[in-house]
C-alpha cells in the first residue's frame, strides 16, 4: 500500500516523542513533510530527524495552515487549550487529522469538531490510546466471548503514580483547569473513553466527588523554600524533592520526564534547569488547582453500573480494574500486565500474562498510530475505534462529571446534552 505524508503541529513530548517517531520505525508507511513548533530548538530537532527542508519548518500552526496542503494528514498535538482551531482548520483544509486528547476543554467545541468531522468526511482520530493496547483488547474480547457472563459492574482505578502527578499537574502543564483543562478531561478522558468502549453503552447518569487534598501551601514542611535546591530542609524525607524524580530515578518517568525539563537531558543539564525552571519548584509552593483525587460513579443504558478512582497517591502507575459479570469476573492490573479470569462454576481461574510493552501507554501509542495510517490509506472508507463520533460521548462523560464535583448534583447525560446542544443553536 501506499506511503501516506503528514504534517505535525506541536513537536512536544506526545507529537515528536510518541506519535511522529512511529515514522522512523516505519518509514515505509509514513513520513513527516512538515512542522509547526513555537521552541526552535525542537522544531530543529523534529527536522534533522525526519529530514525536512528549511522551508517547511514553521514557527507556528497559522503558518503552515496558510500554505497550500502540504500532506495527507496532520497531527494536531498542542496544548489542550489550543486544539480545536487548529484541528478544525486541517478538516476544512483537506486534512485527514489525528488530534491528541482532549479534543477541547470546551463540552461544545467537542460537539461541534464532531459535526465538522462528519460533514468533510475525514478520518478524524482521537489519541484515546488505551484500545490500542493488547490489555484492554483482550479484555475487550474476553468480554465479547461472555467469559464471565453478562458484565454487571466494573471497577476501575487510575493509579497516577505520585511522581507523575508531581510532574503533570503540580508543576507542570496540566497543573491549573483554566490554562488546560480539569483533571477528568485532561488525564482520565482516557478512562471515560475505555469504560464506555467496555460497558458497550450509552452512559445515562453520573456523580462525581473529589478536591485538591494535599498540594497546597499549607501542607508545607516548616522551612521549605520555594525552589527544592534552594537548600530544603527536608530533602532527604521528602518523596517530591526534584532531583529525585528527575536525576536519581531510574525508569520511565527518568527517561521521558527529564527530556521535558531540559533540551540538554544530562545531569548537568537538568539540575541547571531545576535551579530556576518550573520543574524545581516545591510541590507545596506552586500554583496548581486540579484535583488530586477523584471518583466518579456510572450508570449505563444496559445496567452496567461503573465506580472509577483517580488518585496521585500511588506507586504504581497504569490502570487497575475488576469487571464482575453474572457467571465469573476479571481482575486485570495493567502495571503488571496481568489479566485473571475467574469461573464461578467451575472456580478455576485463568492467569493471562501479556509481553506488550511498558512504555508508551502499553503499546498503544505506536496502536493508533498503525490505525491512522490505515485509515488515511483508505482515504477515509473504514471505521475506526477512536473516530470523534465515540470520542465526542466520552468528552461529555468527563465534562458532566466535573460538572457534578463542582455542583454536588447528579448529571443526567440527556439533559446534558440538551442543553449544550440548545447553547449551540442560540
Amino acid at each position: 500500500m501506499r506511503k501516506i505524508t503528514a504534517v505535525l503541529v506541536g513537536a512536544g513530548q506526545r507529537g515528536a516523542g510518541a506519535y511522529a517517531s512511529y515514522a522512523l520505525k516505519y518509514p515505509d508507511q509514513i513520513q513527516f513533510v512538515a512542522v509547526a513548533e513555537i521552541d526552535p530548538v525542537r522544531r530543529k530537532q523534529f527536522m534533522l530527524e525526519h529530514n525536512i527542508p528549511a522551508e517547511h519548518g514553521y514557527e507556528s500552526w497559522e503558518l503552515l495552515l496558510a500554505k497550500p496542503k502540504l500532506a495527507d494528514a496532520m497531527l494536531v498535538c498542542t496544548q489542550d487549550q489550543m486544539h480545536f482551531i487548529p484541528a478544525c482548520k486541517a478538516l476544512q483544509g483537506g486534512y485527514h487529522v489525528l488530534l491528541e486528547k482532549p479534543m477541547s476543554p470546551d463540552p461544545l467545541e467537542c460537539i461541534i469538531l464532531g459535526e465538522i468531522a462528519e460533514s468533510y468526511q475525514r478520518v478524524f482520530s482521537i489519541c484515546h490510546v488505551l484500545r490500542f493496547t493488547d490489555f484492554f483488547k483482550t479484555i475487550k474480547k474476553l468480554l465479547q466471548q461472555d467469559r464471565i457472563g453478562r458484565l454487571i459492574t466494573i471497577q476501575h482505578t487510575e493509579n497516577v503514580e505520585y511522581a507523575h502527578y508531581a510532574h503533570s499537574f503540580v508543576r507542570g502543564n496540566w497543573r491549573k483547569s483554566k490554562e488546560s483543562s480539569p483533571m477528568i478531561l485532561a488525564k482520565s478522558c482516557h478512562d471515560m473513553d475505555i469504560l464506555l468502549w467496555l460497558a458497550d453503552a450509552n452512559c445515562t447518569k453520573i456523580a462525581s466527588f473529589g478536591s485538591l487534598t494535599h498540594f497546597l501551601k499549607e501542607n508545607a514542611p516548616k522551612g521549605a523554600p520555594k525552589m527544592c535546591l534552594d537548600g530544603c530542609p527536608v530533602q532527604d524525607e521528602c518523596p517530591y524533592y526534584a532531583p529525585k524524580i528527575y536525576i536519581e530515578r531510574d525508569d520511565w518517568i527518568n527517561k521521558v520526564f527529564r527530556t521535558i525539563v531540559s533540551s540538554d537531558s544530562s545531569d548537568e543539564g537538568v539540575l541547571h534547569a531545576l535551579k530556576e525552571g518550573p520543574y524545581g519548584r516545591c510541590v507545596y509552593h506552586c500554583d496548581n488547582d486540579v484535583v488530586d483525587h477523584q471518583v466518579v460513579n456510572m450508570e449505563f443504558d444496559n445496567g452496567v453500573t461503573v465506580a472509577f478512582t483517580m488518585s496521585a497517591f500511588t506507586f504504581e502507575g497504569g490502570r487497575s480494574l475488576k469487571l464482575m459479570g453474572s457467571n465469573g469476573q476479571i481482575r486485570a492490573d495493567m502495571e503488571r500486565n496481568e489479566i485473571e479470569i475467574t469461573s464461578f462454576l467451575t472456580g478455576e481461574k485463568e492467569l493471562i500474562h501479556l509481553e506488550s510493552p511498558q512504555e508508551g501507554h502499553g503499546g498503544g501509542d505506536e496502536g493508533i498510530m498503525e490505525d491512522f495510517v490505515r485509515l488515511v490509506r483508505q482515504d477515509g472508507n473504514a471505521a475506526g475505534l477512536t473516530s470523534a463520533h465515540v470520542s465526542v460521548q466520552s468528552h461529555l462523560m468527563a465534562f458532566a462529571a466535573e460538572k457534578s464535583r463542582l455542583e454536588n448534583c447528579v448529571i443526567q447525560m440527556d439533559e446534558f446534552y440538551e442543553i449544550l446542544k440548545n447553547t449551540q443553536e442560540e
